[in-house]
């Protein structure tokens, strides 16, 4: 899903006491495929972003395109179901939307509340499991026997039901311990490969933008205030700091490592621990910078 953002701003109880510009001209493309991540402090704009990606709220100035759909300011919105089919958001704390008795009816009641056909359905639900890396035998259970990683990949399996063009990842990872964060975000890596599917992730982790996004944004009170290639705008760090953000652990490594030693590693998602062999064996003369 292709999607364009046209000096897009959004006001809160506009024309009160309590008026709020939350969004700020925001003007950006995303093409389809893409992996982008979305990065702010609190307050930066990002949770009002991204409740446009599927018509929760609508642009007070400016319009958002995605492929053939249409949220402008002052025009009424046409069939807004038909967005919200093709766009999947994983709030934060998706489980706490868990209600159902058993897994097999929490997963399938997104597709069947949007009218998608039991056959569909049937078919659908295999690939899905396997992508959250559960399995069938957990079907009958309830939801709330499983553990909390167990739970969330329900409730994501849920979103995936409905196979959306774009899919939006609101802090996925909030509240699990750093295992179950890999695990949640190297799952939604392999989803991205799979189906190349155009997938938005809002973090406060500069790590996580760094492993996984192809593009990021930075919004600063409700301002787009960078935009770039991950690895290439995480080493502008006094403009980072500027907006409250600071440069991941691992590109810290590698500058630090370069300023000691004269050598130059390129960055292309190596863990510290890999990287830490590599500098070895330059360190050792097995390796020359280029």
């Amino acid at each position: 899903m292709d999607i364009l953002f046209e000096n897009v701003s959004h006001i809160y109880q506009k024309n009160t006491p309590f008026e709020f510009r939350a969004l700020k001209d925001v003007s950006f493309q995303i093409p389809t495929g893409s992996f982008a991540a979305i990065i702010g402090h609190t307050g930066s704009g990002k949770s009002t972003l991204i409740q446009h990606f599927n018509g929760l709220l609508i642009p007070s100035s400016g319009r958002i395109q995605m492929d053939d759909f249409q949220l402008k300011a002052g025009e009424k919105v046409k069939d807004i179901m038909y967005l919200r089919k093709r766009v999947g958001v994983v709030f934060q704390y998706p489980e706490h939307q868990l209600f159902e008795e058993t897994i097999d009816k929490d997963i399938k009641f997104g597709p069947q509340n949007f009218g998608l056909s039991q056959d569909t359905i049937d078919a659908r639900l295999p690939e899905v499991l396997k992508s959250v890396g559960l399995s069938e035998g957990l079907l009958s259970r309830s939801p709330f026997d499983l553990s909390g990683g167990q739970m969330r990949r329900v409730a994501i399996a849920g979103v995936l039901m409905m196979d959306p063009d774009l899919l939006v990842l609101d802090e996925p990872t909030a509240g699990l311990d750093p295992r179950g964060q890999k695990d949640i975000m190297d799952m939604f890596a392999q989803v991205h490969k799979e189906k190349q599917r155009t997938t938005i992730l809002v973090t406060h982790s500069m790590e996580d933008a760094l492993k996984y996004a192809d593009y990021v944004f930075i919004m600063d009170h409700g301002k787009l205030v960078m935009e770039g290639n991950p690895v290439e705008l995480f080493q502008k760090e006094q403009a980072l700091h500027g907006v409250g953000l600071d440069v991941p652990e691992v590109i810290k490594f590698l500058n630090e490592f370069k300023s000691a030693f004269g050598y130059s590693i390129p960055f292309h998602g190596q863990s510290i621990q890999e990287l830490a062999k590599d500098m070895a064996r330059i360190v050792k003369g097995g390796i020359k910078d280029e």
